[in-house]
């Protein structure tokens, strides 16, 4: 399965397919973002809000609520 790309100016979010359709992980990576980036959607899956992916601050609790390496973030530019 391919990986959920979204992009925004400074910062690119990839959650791997699996997670993203898995309620239990959908639902957490909503509770534990700061930023309100991820949403579940009436079905239980994982929706990213769009507009907020650039607020993101870096704390990759997101990553830290997931197996390792199925959700990424990237930094878009150089410190």
């Amino acid at each position: 399965m391919a990986a959920t790309d979204l992009n925004g100016i400074f910062i690119e979010v990839e959650v791997d397919e699996p997670v993203a359709r898995d309620p239990e992980y959908a639902a957490k990576l909503e509770e534990v973002c700061p930023v309100d980036i991820y949403a579940t959607d009436e079905d239980g899956m994982l929706s990213i809000v769009d507009e907020n992916l650039d607020e993101c601050v870096l704390c990759y609790l997101c990553v830290d609520a997931t197996p390792e390496g199925t959700v990424r973030v990237i930094k878009l530019y150089e410190e």
